[in-house]
């Protein structure tokens, strides 16, 4: 799944406009402008369209995550320079303040089952022997769960 999939599904279903998105990247320390966004979210044969790449998803997920439960104190947002489907699913995680059944509600709204052992083990250290990526398929019904959940028309 492309990050700018998961950019377009997020402001979709949390209904973002370019300004709230600015905001959400200033949050995170990041500065863009209103073509940059919208660039972004244009879609893939578009002439202007042009990638977003981890460093900057990371910085729209970490601003999210201070939108939505504020900022900690005293701690600097420091963006990750790669980003994989578990920490997107991670960060999500945190930013909507969900547990493991929330999220399993979630993929459940998107007819995705998944047990709460295989959900676990997306987010345990990748050095432990029970740990799984996750896949685009779970990411894609996750945020198609959430589309159903907090924008269902």
């Amino acid at each position: 799944m492309s990050n700018n999939d998961i950019l377009r599904s997020l402001r979709y279903t949390f209904d973002l406009n370019d300004f709230l998105m600015i905001e959400i990247f200033g949050m995170a320390g990041v500065e863009v402008d209103r073509l940059t966004v919208s660039n972004w979210l244009k879609k893939d044969d578009d002439e202007e369209f042009k990638p977003i790449y981890d460093k900057e998803l990371a910085a729209f997920l970490n601003g999210f995550i201070v939108l939505k439960r504020g900022k900690k104190e005293g701690q600097k947002i420091v963006n990750e320079k790669s980003l994989s489907n578990n920490q997107v699913l991670r960060k999500l995680k945190i930013a909507l303040s969900m547990i493991d059944e929330d999220m399993l509600n979630v993929l459940k709204t998107a007819e995705f089952r998944l047990s709460k052992h295989e959900l676990s083990a997306f987010f345990r250290n990748p050095s432990q022997s029970q740990y799984r990526d996750c896949k685009d398929q779970v990411l894609r019904n996750f945020l198609r769960g959430l589309q159903l959940t907090y924008r269902p028309n």
